[in-house]
């Protein structure tokens, strides 16, 4: 096998796609990871191909005059968080830019000015949702690659904490996060000590064996925890006995759960979820809306930038109470909820069953008598014989996965032509493709990002399109 070259004398000069540093080298794109525009280093190439290579920083020679030293103890070993070494303003310039790139190299749309993004006030501690996995054999960082005295490999040992990107049997443990409340710590921290104290098998991801699988914690804005625990085994014992030791040592956890997983996969969405302790579920505010997130709730990790995102959504729209709107990928409902006040009617469509019976709870629950939710594949269900049954609507919002929407969606869109769509992403590269379908008869009037993940290169970003004829009418 040819060995890779090492770049030596090497100075970043831009950021990338997927949040990778970029320098060029004989005319040719090098992306590096964990690297700052202005740093100059020795780069190992990791992969060459004919018009660019990826490489890993070998050598720091110079660091760039913007770079910081980064505050979590896991940098460069997680896989988060990975521009914690850039300034906050120079991640949202970057960001902004990402934006503007996509929109125009791949939208090829008519586009206004791009507001300016708007940054997260937190930057750590912003999340309310946080997973773990447990190993019996935790992933080692480079630098504890060590042997014991005899030569032989230091011996295997249990671990709590994050996957390592592409690799689903490491898991790297983790001491500190600070992506959310230091609860999170503490929880994490004593179930782990409590474990290894009481003899409590980790899980091992190839044999799908072991007592204690995953976890994860959520939190409110009142500072309140719901706390559900998979366990690999039925054990009632054992796990009765940790889940007694939470709730007697962390009076924060109003919500205790668990369920029993002995399924080849981690999801907990067709699991019966068990209450062991409090209420079923925690209490999220905004405005004058309260949402119930349960064990499979899916609601936004960063509930401040949340409600940024839909003040935005909801001033597009501009709804003066007569406007019947359609919000597609609903999710649990919360911007149909959060816009439903302003308009006539709002129907709620999203593939996910659960999701939809949350929508339908969390309507009921704060009362309002305008909303209807239904569930099924978008492309199957946004049809024209559904919108004859359900009235065309005069205003749509579209807030898709990654993927972005199914032509078929656009087609439909297209055919029905209301007013005002506004379309909320969080790949702006897959939007500006959808923004290329909807030129045919929609031209963007504004464009909004926002940063909902401090320290990542993910971006949310807001579109608002108007129906050309209709612009020609005013």
């Amino acid at each position: 096998m040819k060995k890779l070259p090492l770049l030596e004398n090497i100075t970043i000069t831009d950021v990338a796609a997927e949040g990778k540093a970029l320098a060029k080298v004989d005319d040719c794109v090098v992306f590096v990871p964990l690297a700052v525009p202005g740093d100059v280093c020795d780069l190992q190439v990791t992969k060459k191909k004919h018009s660019y290579m990826e490489a890993r920083v070998d050598k720091l020679l110079v660091p760039s005059p913007i770079r910081l030293e980064p505050k979590c103890r896991h940098f460069g070993d997680c896989g988060g968080c990975k521009w914690q070494i850039l300034p906050y303003d120079k991640q949202l310039y970057y960001k902004q830019k990402q934006v503007e790139d996509v929109l125009t190299r791949i939208g090829k749309v008519e586009l206004p000015k791009i507001s300016p993004i708007i940054g997260s006030e937190r930057q750590y501690a912003y999340r309310n949702k946080l997973e773990f996995t447990f190993s019996d054999r935790r992933w080692r960082p480079w630098n504890e690659m060590t042997q014991t005295a005899d030569g032989q490999p230091a011996p295997a040992e249990p671990g709590l904490g994050f996957h390592i990107p592409g690799m689903f049997d490491k898991v790297l443990d983790i001491k500190q996060c600070l992506l959310m409340d230091d609860i999170n710590n503490r929880i994490r921290n004593c179930i782990k000590d409590f474990a290894l104290q009481h003899g409590y098998s980790f899980f091992n991801l190839r044999s799908q064996t072991g007592l204690l699988r995953t976890m994860v914690i959520r939190t409110n804005s009142r500072g309140e925890v719901m706390l559900t625990m998979a366990f690999g085994e039925q054990d009632n014992t054992k796990s009765q006995k940790l889940l007694a030791m939470l709730q007697e040592q962390f009076p924060e956890i109003v919500s205790l759960n668990y369920v029993v997983n002995t399924k080849a996969n981690d999801t907990i969405g067709d699991l019966e979820v068990h209450n062991f302790y409090g209420a079923d579920c925690i209490i999220e505010t905004m405005e004058d809306l309260q949402f119930k997130v349960g064990p499979k709730s899916f609601y936004q990790t960063n509930s401040e930038q949340a409600y940024k995102l839909y003040c935005v959504a909801r001033e597009y729209a501009g709804l003066t109470g007569s406007e019947l709107v359609y919000d597609l990928y609903t999710g649990t409902g919360t911007i149909a909820q959060f816009v439903a006040k302003r308009a006539k009617k709002v129907i709620g469509i999203e593939y996910v069953p659960e999701a939809i019976e949350d929508a339908k709870a969390n309507a009921m629950f704060n009362g309002l008598q305008n909303t209807e939710f239904f569930a099924g594949d978008m492309k199957d269900v946004l049809t024209e014989e559904f919108m004859r049954g359900h009235g065309h609507p005069g205003v749509i919002i579209t807030d898709p996965p990654r993927a972005g929407m199914h032509e078929d969606v656009v087609d439909v869109i297209l055919r029905t032509e209301p007013k005002k769509i506004v379309y909320i992403s969080c790949n702006p590269a897959t939007q500006a493709r959808d923004l290329a379908m909807l030129d045919a008869k929609y031209r963007v009037m504004k464009v909004q990002p926002v940063d909902m993940f401090p320290h990542t290169h993910h971006i949310e970003n807001v579109v608002l399109l108007e129906l050309k004829n209709e612009e020609m009418k005013k």
